[in-house]
């Protein structure tokens, strides 16, 4: 397929009563959802929504939001998605940033009233907003929306998606911004489309599978390695706005659930859930996640405890999508403690600080090319010119090394790294190391500065229920367990750790602490 609306109507003939969305007591099979889209592309094109211009959905995961992207795709717009947890402010900067056209979004999401946080934002390219649940106002409701498509616009929005071309842009995501400002990454259809059906390649989705989706759609990861995925496939989309692990629970059994991805703290969750036995996970078959510092007991956990046959650990980025991955050749230690080899089409290199390749074993920056690699940054030629070389490569940012295999270890950010006396201290590797602590149920460590070495290591971590452990002997045990340089001088207790919507813990908000 060249493009995304090629990939739906393709799925849509093949499998046209098959279900597309199932979303509490609304189901879209695979014709009505393309015929949702369209009558959505079209009212985009009635409301005067430009080929090119920039469309972006601020709200949580339902088959709105399904409906909606698909729209935009089908009337020629770009994608520019939201986080669901920023505030007014950060969602202002984004759309203004972009140039948004029209903004979709909720008003009662969590008692929160996203239009409302907008009030007194300076947005003159923006022109309307389209509210898909909740009380409208003075925005137009999502009924009265669709209501507006015109057969002009039919006509017209078909006429867009056949001048498509695989190099037309297709979304413009914004990076985490954990490590700094977030940069805008422009994607294209075709590479777009390459994140989809090689996620499709890596963990064996099907036509038939039922894919619970917690990973909100505003990430890569969801939209992506979700909506896309399943369309690629022909799978069926169960969308949850937040993660519950009750409703989770609830919802495999009673859905009979087949993939269930994730961040790691998903999992650990379903498997310490009390009444876990009191549901029938037995349809469970497709785990996938990813994490510099999985513990290698959880994996093994979800190998004995769960019914799951795939258990597969990624590498992926905003920037290049998914680069790396295992295989079901790989067991616990590797899937935990390495992000698996380079997926098709994709080459990884690792370089020290001159650009000079690095031995295996050896620690370097990690540089990727293949076909998901992004286009460029939004309005940031120097950006993209520090980050994308003219022959394709990928600066990642990342610290990563080899092994004979040709498995990949994510060490640490490069950003994040510290020097303790001379050392470099990569936070993700202490991390991972320091999990192997039986009290110990996650960490996140930074460096602090300290007057004789330079900085040195603090970390943050959450016991595991019923688990006491002091700050004393979590950091003789470190001192026995890594070289001395790495094993944290201080350690803060937490009820839990700040994480962002995709799972990543903020380490700002602990530098804040510190």
């Amino acid at each position: 397929m060249r493009t995304i609306p090629e990939l739906l109507e393709g799925t849509a003939s093949r499998l046209a009563d098959a279900p597309a969305v199932i979303d509490g007591d609304t189901t879209l099979t695979y014709s009505e959802l393309l015929e949702a889209s369209r009558t959505f592309a079209a009212a985009l094109v009635a409301r005067g929504v430009r080929t090119g211009e920039r469309v972006s959905i601020w709200m949580p995961n339902s088959w709105r939001w399904i409906v909606a992207v698909l729209g935009i795709w089908q009337a020629g717009g770009v994608l520019v998605p939201i986080n669901t947890r920023f505030k007014g402010v950060e969602a202002a900067d984004i759309l203004a940033r972009a140039g948004v056209r029209l903004l979709v979004t909720v008003t009662d999401f969590l008692d929160t009233d996203y239009v409302g946080m907008l009030e007194g934002a300076n947005l003159p390219e923006l022109a309307d907003i389209v509210v898909a649940y909740g009380p409208a106002g003075a925005s137009i409701a999502w009924e009265d929306f669709v209501a507006s498509a015109t057969s002009d616009a039919v006509v017209e929005a078909a006429d867009r998606r056949k001048a498509l071309t695989p190099e037309s842009p297709s979304d413009i995501l914004f990076t985490s911004g954990t490590t700094g400002k977030a940069k805008g990454v422009v994607q294209t259809h075709s590479r777009t489309l390459c994140v989809a059906s090689d996620w499709v390649a890596m963990t064996g989705l099907t036509a038939g599978d039922r894919y619970l989706m917690v990973n909100p759609y505003f990430h890569m990861f969801g939209l992506k390695a979700g909506i896309l995925a399943s369309i690629t496939a022909g799978a069926t989309m169960y969308p949850a706005p937040v993660f519950d692990v009750d409703l989770v629970l609830a919802r495999v059994a009673s859905e009979r659930i087949t993939v269930l991805p994730g961040a790691p703290t998903i999992y650990q969750a379903i498997l310490d859930h009390p009444d876990r036995e009191k549901h029938d996970l037995s349809t469970l078959r497709v785990a996938v996640t990813g994490s510099a510092d999985i513990p290698v007991s959880l994996i093994r956990r979800m190998y004995d405890e769960l019914p799951f046959q795939v258990v597969v650990s990624g590498y992926g980025l905003t920037e290049a999508g998914t680069a790396s991955g295992t295989g079901p050749e790989d067991g616990p230690e590797e899937v935990a403690t390495t992000v698996g080899r380079a997926r098709p089409g994709f080459e990884i290199r690792l370089v020290d600080p001159g650009g000079n390749a690095v031995g295996l074993g050896e620690t370097g920056e990690i540089l990727l090319r293949g076909p998901s690699v992004m286009s460029h940054y939004l309005d940031d030629p120097k950006g993209t010119a520090a980050a994308l070389s003219e022959d394709g490569w990928l600066r990642t940012g990342d610290i990563g090394a080899l092994d004979p295999d040709g498995l990949l270890r994510i060490v640490g950010r490069a950003k994040d790294m510290f020097i303790v006396g001379g050392f470099n201290a990569y936070p993700a590797e202490i991390e991972n190391l320091m999990l192997a602590h039986p009290a110990i149920r996650s960490v996140a460590v930074i460096g602090t500065p300290d007057e004789r070495l330079g900085e040195v290591g603090m970390a943050f971590v959450v016991l595991e229920d019923g688990a006491a452990a002091t700050a004393e002997e979590i950091i003789a045990w470190s001192r026995d367990h890594m070289a001395n340089y790495k094993a944290p001088r201080r350690v803060e207790f937490l009820d839990a750790l700040p994480l962002n919507a995709t799972g990543k813990v903020v380490k700002e908000e602990l530098r804040n602490l510190a």
